[in-house]
């Protein structure tokens, strides 16, 4: 059944954290809306009830003609353009929106806005931290923890979002302060089709900014944007006019910018290049909009790291675990195999479902960077295939399993590593579960060890 149309009908399309919050924020403005679900039981059900009893609410498969009478649709991100009867609308000329669009038409501080295929989460993170150092009245959101319509508030000085291609494509202008893409790597291709449309959709994020932070290290980070707009940059080659990388004094590595040596490497707390890179990146946003560089690097000594990122686990026999289940994409997993591996060799454990990625990267990168590999999930007996013997590999059925495999290979001052370069519905809840089993299973190695 159609909705009913009137003469201003906007259509919350999708529950969950973000339709929540969508409602929230209309009833706040005092605007019309219904809300629609194509889920019989969708996340946040008994708690949207309980907010919005008078609120219009329809559950269950969408049909063809439903959204036709709509003038606006505000879609969730978890939900694809491409769902027919959303199409169907948009050919019809309703407006499609998302929870983004609204909150930068809104928002009255600068905002700091960040994508990329990896380390956002972390950047994001790491950026808010330090302008929560300087004493700012920071949020911190988006695709990460609090959605974004949620930290609107009068008293923030400076809002610091990551946000996904999905947010993105749905989105017409952030208007940032400073924006940057972070890195581009095949992700999400199931949703956006190829490369160039996921390009594009995480490209949209430098709409109407003020500033750019490019990654000097991925020609794919750059944007066309008009010469008025600032530019800053990051990379682990040497550092320049506001411009972030690293410089050699005495054997050690250190963070500069310019000609100013500012932290040795060593003094952070996150391990591997990928997480320099990232440093980099967060100490250029911040620069950007005005962060004072004794609080930006205080951040930096005293940042452990996010849950499931290259999180360190425990150490047996000399050999170091890593749980970087948040590593969904085959660039993210890259990264991190390139970025841990040091005096010794990493042991991979990777797999789930595929999201239709090209893994040969991956692939070509294990015999430089590994030891040995072994697969889980849908995905195992394809990676298995693709690898050809390369090095040394094998299947497991579960990850208590596969961690008792990967440590049958890891010799004295290797790391075993969780990551995954899948998503992870085929055995777990979500990539959270995934990485909590992980590191359940090799406490249950150290400790059987210590017995």
């Amino acid at each position: 059944m159609s909705l009913i149309a009137s003469d201003n009908r906007r259509v919350v399309i999708g529950l969950g954290k973000t339709g929540l919050s969508i409602a929230r924020y209309f009833t706040r403005q005092g605007l019309s809306f219904a809300v629609a679900d194509s889920r019989d039981i969708p996340p946040g059900l008994d708690q949207f009830r309980n907010e919005f009893p008078q609120i219009e609410l329809t559950l269950g498969a969408f049909t063809a003609d439903q959204f036709l009478l709509a003038t606006e649709l505000v879609v969730s991100p978890g939900i694809s353009l491409a769902e027919p009867a959303i199409a169907a609308a948009k050919a019809q000329g309703v407006t499609i929106s998302g929870d983004i669009e609204w909150f930068c038409r809104d928002a009255q501080a600068p905002i700091i806005a960040i994508t990329g295929s990896n380390g956002k989460s972390t950047v994001t993170t790491l950026v808010g931290e330090m302008a929560a150092c300087e004493g700012r009245r920071v949020a911190v959101g988006g695709n990460l923890g609090t959605p974004a319509l949620d930290l609107l508030d009068d008293n923030v000085e400076l809002y610091v979002l990551e946000l996904s291609s999905f947010q993105l494509e749905r989105c017409a202008s952030v208007g940032a302060e400073v924006a940057t893409v972070l890195n581009i790597s095949e992700d999400h291709l199931d949703h956006h089709g190829n490369l160039m449309n996921y390009h594009q959709a995480k490209h949209r994020i430098f709409r109407d900014c003020k500033q750019i932070v490019v990654n000097r290290d991925d020609a794919l980070s750059t944007p066309l944007v008009p010469d008025g707009v600032v530019k800053w940059s990051f990379g682990l080659g040497r550092s320049d006019f506001r411009a972030f990388g690293l410089v050699e004094q005495d054997g050690e590595q250190y963070l500069a910018l310019a000609r100013d040596v500012l932290l040795p490497v060593a003094a952070m707390k996150i391990a591997g290049s990928h997480n320099i890179s990232n440093a980099l990146a967060a100490l250029a946003l911040g620069s950007a909009v005005g962060l004072a560089m004794p609080a930006m690097l205080t951040s930096l000594c005293e940042f452990k790291g996010l849950e499931h990122r290259c999180e360190f686990v425990a150490e047996l026999h000399g050999v170091r675990y890593y749980n970087d289940s948040k590593g969904t994409n085959v660039g993210a997993a890259v990264s991190a195999l390139r970025g841990l591996a040091g005096s010794g060799k990493v042991v991979l454990i990777a797999g789930g479902i595929g999201k239709g990625a090209d893994f040969s990267p991956l692939m070509n990168a294990l015999p430089s960077f590994a030891r040995a590999a072994v697969f889980i999930g849908e995905m195992a007996a394809p990676m298995l295939d693709m690898l050809a013997s390369r090095i040394p590999a094998t299947i497991s059925d579960s990850m208590a399993a596969a961690v008792s495999a990967a440590s049958s290979y890891a010799l004295p001052g290797d790391v075993v590593l969780l990551s995954p370069a899948c998503a992870s519905f085929d055995m777990f809840s979500n990539y959270e579960h995934r990485g909590r089993v992980f590191s359940d299973a090799v406490m249950a190695l150290v400790g059987a060890e210590t017995c």
